[in-house]
């Protein structure tokens, strides 16, 4: 059974940083591509970040602020959070999915997380 857990969210000021954590048990990331998305209220889920077998792709709006990152030994993928914004308040979950290409669509993931809260306070 694959299971996807998030971790580290909280609630910070703006211009604080975080790092999302998301651990697998029952597949292995090196053969998945990985995707962060987030939902804020109100809104639609949207792409975050995702990182391939050697790439990895931003949306514009976090560019230059999150880096994604995997450590193959924990099976676990890192979303790091710099310079976050109250826009940035979000649900992020994380996504695996057995392709490495099209990962900033989330109709290609085939197993999501639960999802960690984000709240970054003005």
């Amino acid at each position: 059974q694959v299971r996807l857990v998030e971790s580290g969210g909280g609630l910070v000021q703006a211009g604080d940083s975080l790092r999302l954590s998301c651990a697998a048990s029952g597949l292995f990331f090196s053969s998945n591509g990985v995707g962060w998305f987030r939902q804020a209220p109100g809104k639609e889920r949207e792409f975050v970040a995702a990182i391939s077998r050697s790439a990895t792709y931003y949306a514009d709006s976090v560019e230059g602020r999150f880096t994604v990152s995997r450590d193959y030994v924990k099976n676990t993928v890192f979303l790091q959070m710099n310079s976050l914004k109250p826009e940035d308040t979000a649900v992020y979950y994380c996504a695996a999915s057995p392709s490495f290409v099209r990962l900033q669509e989330s109709s290609w993931y085939d197993y999501w997380g639960q999802g960690t809260q984000v709240t970054v306070s003005s």
